[in-house]
């Protein structure tokens, strides 16, 4: 490994453009965690068995002494936690309040455990609490809902089968618990010092939910905002019961337009780093759906396909892990082609293809005004 004396220039000579960006970003993390810590809130990462690595759970120093998401159910990540918390000069059987920021197991897995050694108290948006009590059977509902819903979008039955007991063998990351405070969207999440509005924001999951901090231009955002990946709006069951099919990433995307309009200084997301200026994360987002709603575009309009033929053609074969994620994908940004008019569902048999309708109306959500421009034309 070289350092900066070797080689030609040595230690006097232009750091590459590259590493001064990065010196760049990790200043704004380092400035962003400690304004974080003025504010009362440790940052806690505890770490997961999933490819998206630790998840950040928030402890807010405060009156009730609160921890906002938990980590999944295991013993490494139980152990973490109490060795973060106890570097903060706490003990998991201090904890008074457990918020739980949406559904997800690498979230919500440990909180029961930690529920049941505190006597903390726990609170979720009302419309999971359904879900979080009963969790195993609406895990085991989750599975149905999916596999009949690959085996309708073209995927293979032994692929299903394969996803399907994947999911299983990760259930037991996740937990029920009781839930005691059910939190409403747009009330508030009171502490001594500290006043949060509670913002249902689905898409990622149905149940996302933020945690704004006004007065400090705060937001405790989970998975909804992620700096170095993009959420995926993952095809869901509906948490209401209804055999309608949420449209994911139009709500996900309705969803950040409503955060964009937050005059936030410092989002606290569900992994990674801080992010300080949200705006521009969520027009390059916007961006980037731009893009992937334009490349299927072209390929339906190249082929009549099923939804699995078209992860195929841009992902290839995936592992069995992201298969459901490139399925979430080509079905969220082709709901966006059928609501502007351009794509159209084609059903043979039980099995849905998608195929162009030759229309050329702007995308709604798309198509609306951010600092990154108009992105309804999807050929600029």
């Amino acid at each position: 490994m070289r350092s900066e004396s070797d080689g030609p220039g040595g230690a006097n000579a232009p750091a590459e453009p590259d590493a001064r960006a990065e010196r760049s970003r990790e200043a704004a993390n380092e400035a962003a965690l400690a304004r974080m810590r003025e504010q009362g809130i440790v940052r806690l990462r505890v770490p997961t068995p999933f490819a998206v690595g630790r998840v950040n759970c928030y402890l807010i120093e405060d009156d009730p002494l609160t921890l906002i998401d938990a980590g999944p159910n295991s013993g490494k990540a139980l152990d973490e936690l109490g060795r973060q918390l106890a570097e903060a000069g706490h003990r998991v059987e201090d904890l008074e309040l457990i918020v739980i920021s949406h559904q997800h197991i690498d979230h919500l897995g440990l909180v029961d455990v930690i529920r049941r050694r505190s006597g903390a108290e726990v609170a979720v948006i009302a419309e999971a609490v359904d879900y979080v009590e009963n969790f195993g059977a609406d895990a085991e509902r989750d599975d149905e809902h999916s596999a009949a819903l690959m085996r309708r979008y073209g995927v293979p039955d032994d692929l299903v089968e394969a996803l399907r007991s994947v999911s299983g063998s990760f259930r037991g990351w996740g937990a029920a618990t009781r839930v005691d405070r059910p939190l409403q969207d747009g009330g508030e999440l009171a502490l001594r010092d500290h006043r949060y509005e509670v913002q249902l924001r689905p898409g990622h999951s149905p149940s996302d939910t933020l945690f704004w901090d006004a007065e400090r231009s705060t937001l405790i955002a989970g998975d909804h905002l992620i700096a170095h990946i993009s959420s995926n709006p993952l095809l869901s069951r509906p948490l209401d019961g209804s055999s309608e099919r949420p449209k994911a990433l139009v709500n996900y995307l309705g969803s950040m337009l409503r955060t964009r309009e937050l005059d936030a200084e410092l989002v606290l997301p569900g992994h990674g780093y801080p992010i300080t200026d949200h705006r521009r994360l969520i027009d390059e987002r916007f961006e980037g759906h731009r893009r992937r709603a334009a490349k299927l575009e072209a390929l339906i309009a190249a082929e009549t396909r099923t939804p699995y033929e078209l992860a195929q053609a841009i992902w290839g074969n995936v592992a069995v892990t992201q298969a459901f994620l490139t399925l979430s994908e080509v079905v969220g940004h082709v709901d966006l082609l059928i609501d502007a008019g351009r794509v159209r569902e084609r059903v043979e048999g039980e099995v849905v293809s998608f195929e162009h309708t030759g229309g050329e109306a702007d995308i709604p959500l798309l198509g609306a005004d951010t600092r990154a421009g108009p992105l309804g034309r999807l050929d600029a």
